[in-house]
């Protein structure tokens, strides 16, 4: 790396030799790659907000109601039952994150991380907004109090907290549902008191991240950053300094040929530094604190503009093709763990999007024996529980799948599941004496909705 001494690398960027924090005051950034965040940004928080009211086939896009145990995902129902799934989509989920950040560096934080979106594109905008760029927020709080000054702070931490507020009341709607929380919302704040005591606390959380902790979230928070440092590798795809092409450093001055004087590209204008939201020197190399949003790109791009230099000295890139000073291209290892990236997204839609639509349980009831009909027959007593995992209803019939026998349902004579919905009973399975030729018979049971078989259960009958 750069910085032979890589002294930078024994403290935080924001943080002083004395522990004390430096609060960081990033340039408004500008230029192609915010373009394309800011478009991104805005399509990620027009789903999140409108989310909640999206319907499909009746239940919400998504819902995660931990009390009540249902979870709603692209409109499908989710029970307990389905604990497994979730249990291997995380474990698929945990390799998909490393073998990602393996070749894409941290894409995810600086593009998709609603961390970053808020901050930099909801937070850091109102702020901007009010109290101007960097310099004028530097010059504004080294300021005396004055009535300018106490209407802009006021002015920025009632929207701040105004716009937690509703991210807070958003998350809520994807754990209890919109209809429930647009009730509590037209019902008088004495008929929930500890509900409406709870969001504002979480509101109050949001607004002490952004108002306050700001980027120590990604650098002191966030598992994600540490994990990063021992899962990329010199291959992996992240926002880079070219130090072979910008090395020697030195300020420009014109109509020198900076490579007879044994300079490179780097004019060391700092404007890499200004910009960067978490307060680094790019330049020393990959650091925990990149989130890789590309901001010292836009900026180093548009000095090398202003210079007629060539653009891409910060770029997205490898230290691989850096040091062997190779343009980025996709290699076989790069292909290789992106489709393997596609197969594991695909096995975890595959999980969510094609179980069974109804979950079976059927059981002999406890304590009881099998009986002799008067015709010669043998039954068995069995209780059945039946989960409607699915968006429609149904009215289910049981059929003998392995042997010749009757099943006869006490009560109906078909049972009415609607969708979400649970239910339980009992049935008689009534079979032949010549077909039962040991005391324990293995039999499948088949679950029909109009001919349409939906599930199948095996149990055991057994005769005295």
């Amino acid at each position: 790396m750069i910085n032979t001494e890589e002294s930078f690398r024994d403290s935080l960027a924001t943080v002083d030799d004395d522990g004390n924090r430096k609060w960081v005051y990033p340039k408004k950034p500008s230029g192609k790659f915010h373009n394309y965040r800011v478009i991104v940004s805005l399509i990620l928080l027009t789903l999140l907000f409108s989310g909640p009211f999206i319907k499909i086939n009746g239940n919400p896009l998504l819902l995660l109601n931990v009390i009540e145990r249902k979870f709603v995902i692209f409109g499908n129902v989710f029970y307990p039952q389905d604990f497994y799934i979730f249990m291997f989509v995380m474990a698929v989920g945990v390799i998909a994150i490393g073998i990602f950040t393996l070749v894409f560096g941290r894409l995810f934080c600086g593009w998709v991380c609603p961390q970053t979106i808020f901050m930099e594109m909801v937070f850091r905008k109102i702020e901007y907004w009010i109290e101007g760029d960097w310099n004028k927020q530097k010059a504004l709080n080294k300021a005396d109090m004055s009535p300018s000054k106490f209407f802009k702070k006021t002015l920025k931490h009632v929207i701040f907290f105004a716009v937690s507020f509703i991210i807070s009341n958003t998350f809520l709607a994807y754990i209890i549902g919109i209809e429930e929380l647009l009730e509590i919302m037209m019902a008088p704040p004495s008929e929930h008191i500890w509900g409406f005591f709870s969001i504002l606390l979480f509101a109050f959380a949001f607004y002490i991240v952004f108002s306050r902790l700001r980027e120590q979230i990604c650098t002191s928070v966030c598992p994600y950053g540490r994990l990063q440092g021992v899962l990329l590798d010199q291959h992996s795809i992240v926002v880079a300094y070219d130090y072979k092409r910008g090395e020697n450093r030195a300020k420009f001055r014109k109509n020198e040929d900076r490579a007879e004087q044994g300079k490179g590209d780097c004019v060391d204008c700092r404007q890499c530094i200004n910009v960067c939201p978490t307060g680094i020197d790019i330049r020393n190399g990959t650091q925990l604190e990149c989130v890789h949003c590309t901001a010292c790109i836009d900026a180093c791009d548009s000095i090398m503009d202003k210079l007629s230099l060539p653009g891409g000295l910060i770029r997205y890139t490898s230290e691989y093709h850096i040091k062997n000073e190779s343009k980025l291209k996709l290699n076989k290892r790069t292909i290789g763990f992106s489709v393997l990236l596609v197969v594991l997204t695909g096995i975890i839609l595959g999980l969510l999007l094609l179980r069974n639509k109804v979950e079976i349980t059927v059981l002999r009831t406890p304590g009881t024996l099998s009986q002799e009909q008067p015709d010669g027959k043998i039954s068995n007593l069995y209780n059945y529980n039946i989960v409607n995992k699915s968006n429609e209803d149904f009215s289910l019939d049981f059929k003998l799948e392995s042997l010749t026998g009757e099943v006869q349902l006490i009560g109906d004579s078909a049972v009415t599941l609607p969708k979400g919905e649970k239910t339980a009973g009992t049935f008689f399975i009534i079979l032949d004496k010549e077909q039962l030729k040991a005391r324990q018979t293995p039999i499948r049971i088949g679950i029909y909705h109009q001919e349409e078989k939906v599930d199948e259960v095996n149990t055991n009958f057994l005769k005295k």
